[in-house]
């Protein structure tokens, strides 16, 4: 249980937090620690981000936070996901994200932030923060989906299937459940193909064109979250979620 870290020339980060991926406090900062080692290792061409279980991740563990005493899990948490999703961002190599059944909330900043995601044909994606009380990750769900779907997803908590982003461009293979690490294996194969000098090049180029600031932008959302619990609504929404 937690995150593995599987090396070699495509390393794999392979999130493991039963029932269901629902990421502890310290589990943000394990991914982190892993993808920043696979990256920093010469010899990875590329990393695979996949899960086991259930789905690739359900987000935060709400269930932490509303068992621990004052904002010690809800601060842990904000910054463990803000270090995990730029540690998939800044890795120096590609990260091809491998994403089956659900991919909520933290799901979507890690999916978001990975520069290829291959999804299995039951993988769904959606915000559900508006109804945890929290704001966060329209930064990274606004690059999978458009704008105007974007913010339905993020008022209505509605979740969008594999299909959907594989038409936006943004999901680039869809694939049966059991085929999910092999279809992954084989598009991190053709990167590690590649010369590995001009990959990480390729990386830090494209990342230096990015319109949006990923890191900063992410932040500013969650400044709102630090609101909602100040005034009371974000306490209030998580209760309702673990008395369900």
């Amino acid at each position: 249980m937690g995150v593995q870290l599987h090396r070699g020339a495509v390393a794999e980060v392979v999130i493991d937090f039963p029932p269901v991926n629902a990421v502890p406090s310290s589990g943000w900062r394990e991914l982190a620690g892993a993808l920043t080692a696979a990256g920093a290792d010469s010899g990875t061409r590329a990393v695979i981000l996949a899960a086991e279980g259930r789905g690739f991740c359900a987000g935060v563990d709400i269930k932490e936070m509303q068992r621990t005493a004052g904002h010690e899990a809800l601060l842990a948490a904000n910054r463990g996901c803000a270090t995990a999703f730029a540690a998939v961002y800044e890795c120096p190599v590609p990260v091809i994200a491998a994403v089956h059944g659900f991919c909520l909330g933290g799901g979507v900043g890690l999916a978001g932030n990975a520069d290829l995601v291959v999804a299995a044909e039951d993988a769904v994606f959606g915000l559900p923060e508006v109804d945890r009380g929290a704001l966060g990750a329209a930064t990274h769900l606004a690059r999978l989906v458009p704008p105007q779907l974007m913010r339905t997803m993020v008022y209505t908590c509605r979740t969008v299937p594999a299909r959907d982003l594989h038409r936006f461009g943004t999901v680039l293979e869809i694939v049966a459940p059991a085929e999910l690490r092999a279809a992954a294996r084989m598009v991190a194969a053709e990167i590690a193909g590649k010369d590995p000098v001009v990959v990480r090049m390729a990386k830090e180029a494209l990342n230096g064109i990015d319109p949006v600031d990923v890191k900063r932008s992410y932040r500013f959302e969650q400044g709102f979250t630090f609101e909602l619990n100040l005034n009371g609504a974000g306490d209030r929404a998580r209760d309702r979620f673990v008395e369900k």
